[in-house]
């Protein structure tokens, strides 16, 4: 596993001891970490706190720019439509993506927005990481188990 997705997974762990969806995302330029953040939908109160989306917004404020331009972003779970969108917006370069996502993913899974013909395009590789997907299930399983007693 890559240093960064590393991080990212890190980040899906703070996430996962938040009773949030365990997804983490780092985006780096230049082999410099600009920007971590994981999910918080339920400690926001909002379906926009997505990791990717949380991970933009910092990097925006620390670059002073909206555009990301020659960043790569590392992300746990394969980005859905919204944080797909909100990645071609920012000019990111290049996503790495650690597990897909069978019934949001848009960039492997259901579709792939990257794909589309657009004036942005953006790079994606899988990194298909074992441990991203694990503490996705491990979760799931942990929030099924714990509405069925």
């Amino acid at each position: 596993m890559s240093k960064f997705m590393q991080l990212a997974l890190n980040e899906a762990k703070k996430a996962y001891s938040k009773k949030e969806v365990p997804v983490g995302a780092v985006i780096v330029k230049d082999d410099v970490v600009i920007s971590k953040a994981h999910n918080l939908r339920e400690h926001k109160n909002t379906s926009l706190a997505h990791a990717e989306i949380l991970a933009i917004e910092k990097a925006c404020k620390k670059l002073k720019s909206w555009r990301l331009d020659d960043c790569t972003m590392y992300v746990t779970l394969e980005p859905c439509l919204m944080c797909a969108g909100a990645i071609t917006q920012s000019r990111i370069k290049k996503v790495v993506i650690g597990a897909l996502d069978e019934k949001n993913g848009v960039v492997e899974s259901i579709a792939n927005v990257f794909d589309i013909k657009t004036t942005t395009k953006v790079e994606y590789e899988l990194e298909n990481n074992e441990e991203c997907s694990k503490i996705l299930s491990d979760f799931f399983k942990e929030l099924r188990s714990s509405k069925s007693k």
